[in-house]
């Protein structure tokens, strides 16, 4: 007899609970391996959980619209009908269920990972393959039906050996970016994809208390995170009259002003490293990428920065298509793990709403965030003497005092305010 319990997998770094959001099976269902069981709200998206299992889903612990904690369990599955019975009165005997080997995730550190999630991550061998099966996503799989790629010849990329969609787009010879994997988010047990866009957020009725919903509680554990941090403030004026020209010469080929600003940051980071790096331990970790998050309202008032990874190495036109994608994604919340957690340094504009100047809280495991205001028109005294009128932002950065000090500061803004006054083309290039 095997009856194996199905846990709440930790999909995100900061995630320590999810919720229910749907049952992809009913009890008594079978269930394949690699099938979607359960959508779970993580703190930053809806992910679809594969089983990496075949069996028959017995008993649900936990039905949806409820939450639980991270290796939680949360249903129950059977490898045989003649089991499901069994389950059925193991779950109401069983207070407390044991952990068994299905989705064991763990938020401790590689050490202390349990023998369950040793054993799904030895089985499952560099190309995607566990027991004699393919392990690879939905998506995965249907666009090697599509491009007609045989995946048991494929290294898959994913946690555990898992042939993702770049894997098969790489096998093709199509340019993907390459995924940075998250340093310090334990690798869940079981896979995740992208689910189905959220339904309509219901009108607040005045007089009503609203409970956070998952993201915007993983916003708040965030900012009280940031509370322990010793920062540092440092502003600067940026004449943006050349910018400003050069956004109305290429504008009308795709590119965005989020992108030209990420741009000239991404390059301006390429000169200061510090100003890239973050506080660990009594140590400087320097990341081997620059990867730019950028701060996202969502309707549901929740908050969430996508990432465009290496930013300094794309050339503005891939880089501002990438970055309405990973927008159009964050609003149907189909954003990856990899697509918002793998921030080195953080751009927030509130210039578009018209904002003059603000400051910006820096985000977790960051060692810097920069806030930018509105463009407008300023008289100043131009170098000949004489008045003239220039149109200036302001931006402000945040950084983390332990390691980010006033002068590498006021240098990195001084270069930023440098590349964009004087050579904005250089972001074309």
């Amino acid at each position: 007899m095997s009856i194996h319990e199905v846990f709440m997998p930790a999909l995100s770094s900061t995630m320590t609970e999810g919720k229910i959001v749907s049952w992809e099976k009913s009890p008594g269902d079978k269930v394949e391996k690699g099938e979607t069981v359960v959508v779970v709200e993580s703190d930053k998206a809806d992910m679809d959980v594969e089983s990496f299992y075949e069996g028959y889903l017995a008993h649900i612990v936990v039905p949806a619209g409820e939450s639980a904690a991270v290796g939680a369990a949360i249903a129950l599955l059977a490898e045989t009908e003649a089991e499901i019975e069994t389950a059925i009165a193991q779950a109401k005997t069983q207070a407390t269920p044991t952990p068994a080997p299905v989705a064991s995730t763990s938020t401790s550190s590689p050490a202390d990972t349990t023998p369950a999630a040793t054993t799904v991550a030895s089985a499952n061998g560099s190309n995607g393959s566990r027991s004699g099966r393919i392990v690879a996503s939905p998506r995965a799989r249907k666009l090697a039906k599509e491009l007609k790629v045989d995946l048991t010849n494929l290294t898959g990329s994913g946690p555990y050996g898992r042939i993702v969609a770049g894997d098969v787009e790489a096998a093709v010879g199509k340019t993907t970016q390459p995924t940075i994997p998250v340093a310090t988010a334990p690798v869940p047990t079981v896979a995740a994809t992208a689910a189905p866009a959220p339904a309509p957020i219901a009108p607040v009725v005045p007089g009503q208390t609203v409970p956070l919903n998952t993201l915007q509680n993983a916003v708040a554990r965030n900012m009280v995170a940031s509370l322990s941090v010793p920062i540092i403030h440092v502003g600067y004026t940026i004449t943006t009259d050349a910018l400003d020209q050069l956004y109305k010469q290429i504008k009308s080929k795709g590119v965005t002003m989020t992108a030209l600003l990420a741009k000239a940051v991404a390059l301006t980071l390429q000169k200061h490293p510090i100003i890239n790096a973050a506080y660990s331990e009594q140590s400087i970790v320097y990341p081997s990428a620059i990867n730019i998050a950028v701060a996202v309202a969502m309707d549901d008032g929740g908050l969430i920065t996508p990432v465009l990874q290496n930013a300094d190495q794309l050339d503005i036109y891939s880089l501002s298509r990438n970055w309405k994608s990973l927008v159009s994604k964050a609003r149907a919340k189909k954003l990856q793990p990899e697509e918002y957690s793998t921030g080195t340094f953080t751009l927030s504009n509130l210039g578009m709403f018209g904002v003059d100047r603000f400051d910006a809280i820096l985000p977790p495991g960051q060692g810097s965030i920069i806030a930018i205001g509105a463009s407008r028109p300023q008289v100043v005294a131009t170098e000949d003497g004489m008045f003239g009128v220039r149109r200036q932002m302001q931006v402000n950065m945040t950084c983390d005092h332990r390691i980010i000090y006033g002068a590498p500061a006021a240098a990195f803004l001084q270069d930023l305010a440098k590349l964009i006054e004087t050579n904005p083309q250089s972001l074309t290039m």
